[in-house]
């Protein structure tokens, strides 16, 4: 997915196409065995990890990108239902400076711990119901209907502290070799792209392939 084709269906958002997504989730391949530079990419060389010895799996978004929109609920359901070995993380891309607006709001509202409130809210308040929440004001007002304090907001907007998150997103991105979103990164090796259920499934498919690898008595007490 590149940039152009989500700034396309982003303009495409405000002349009023409206991108939706069904509740779903599989954790079995019921098609085609997922296949390197067809279904994902491998990278060639690990990235780093959150939490050395679980598997992470990294999602890099934009709140603005109707193709992420679309996989958000796929992505929500398999979160609520994801192996006890794997750690997720969401990661807000911020290839671009619009981008780094929306980035910046997302990790200044985490750590105020508004984030389970605000991340389908914000989703569906720009693509559902066709509100441009991009910019700093726009969010600092958007996320103050979520009990945000706007002055709080806006002093760890621009803080060292969420400078680091966002320069670290950089720079995974960059390590990644991303071009667009949504990507969905697996065990730092792995790169998926896609918003539908195929996806989660390749992710699925990937998670599996690593824990094998794993000592046999690590993964099982991981997997428990």
């Amino acid at each position: 997915m590149t940039i152009l084709s989500t700034a396309f269906r982003f303009s495409a958002l405000t002349t009023g196409l409206l991108l939706g997504g069904t509740l779903l989730a599989s954790t079995t391949w019921a098609g085609p065995v997922p296949r390197a530079g067809t279904d994902f990419e491998v990278l060639a060389a690990q990235g780093p990890l959150e939490r050395p010895g679980m598997i992470e799996v990294r999602e890099f978004f934009w709140y603005g990108c109707g193709h992420c929109y679309t996989l958000e609920p796929y992505i929500a359901q398999w979160e609520r239902t994801k192996p006890a070995d794997v750690n997720f993380v969401r990661t807000p891309a911020a290839l671009n400076t619009l981008w780094e607006q929306a980035a910046r709001g997302f990790y200044s509202v985490q750590m105020m711990g508004k984030l389970p409130q605000t991340h389908a809210a914000l989703f569906d308040a720009i693509h559902n119901k066709g509100q441009r929440v991009l910019t700093q004001p726009a969010l600092a007002s958007f996320y103050s209907r979520y009990g945000v304090n706007p002055n709080q907001f806006n002093a760890l907007f621009n803080s060292f502290a969420v400078t680091g998150k966002v320069n670290q997103s950089k720079q995974l991105a960059l390590r990644y070799r991303l071009t667009g979103v949504p990507a969905v990164v697996v065990n730092g090796k792995y790169v998926v792209k896609g918003e539908g259920p195929r996806t989660i499934e390749v992710v699925n498919y990937l998670i599996n392939q690593e824990r094998a690898r794993m000592p046999k008595a690590t993964a099982a007490r991981k997997a428990a």
